[in-house]
């Protein structure tokens, strides 16, 4: 790589880390090439990126002071997961596919300026996607309403109880 391949390369990393809303760093030591493309593939359903990354580069587009405590992480062989989606559904990718992989090792991540563990990100992983929030906030937020519409409900209905009760008895009562 020549100086304008190298600069252009650090650029374009610099860029993708200020857009990304997350960052996992792996050590991919030991997979294959068709494992890191069912990787990457399992990654961009949660609009992820894999970048196998010089860390000289990666280092040197990370100037800025919010990335000194990350920097470390970036030793031996690393590829980097850019998340511009879900960080929680890009940690389940990545730990899922650690555990049926034993070559791809998680280093760390990066999150709204926190570094995070390999803890953190299991732990991550754990969480609910944001659709599956979402989706409970929903029923929540419908549940509410529909429980005060029955409870309105209720009264007229124990109202014509009441009047068949004392339909039958009359009916009863006059025979």
């Amino acid at each position: 790589m020549n100086r304008a391949e190298k600069q252009q390369a650090t650029d374009e990393l610099k860029e993708n880390f200020e857009k990304a809303a997350a960052l996992f760093t792996t050590d991919y030591r030991g997979l294959t090439v068709a494992d890191i493309t069912a990787l990457r593939f399992e990654l961009k359903k949660s609009k992820t990126d894999l970048k196998v990354v010089k860390n000289r580069l990666a280092l040197k587009a990370m100037a800025d002071a919010k990335y000194d405590g990350f920097k470390p992480q970036f030793d031996y062989m690393t590829a980097v997961a850019i998340t511009y989606g879900d960080a929680a559904a890009a940690a389940k990718a990545l730990t899922s596919f650690a555990k049926d992989k034993d070559a791809l090792k998680l280093k760390g991540g990066y999150l709204e300026g926190k570094i995070l563990s390999v803890n953190d990100i299991k732990a991550l992983s754990k969480l609910p996607s944001k659709q599956e929030l979402l989706a409970k906030l929903l029923g929540t937020l419908v549940a509410v309403p529909t429980g005060f519409v029955r409870v309105l409900n209720g009264v007229p209905q124990k109202w014509v109880f009441l009047l068949e009760a004392i339909r039958k008895q009359k009916e009863q009562g006059g025979k």
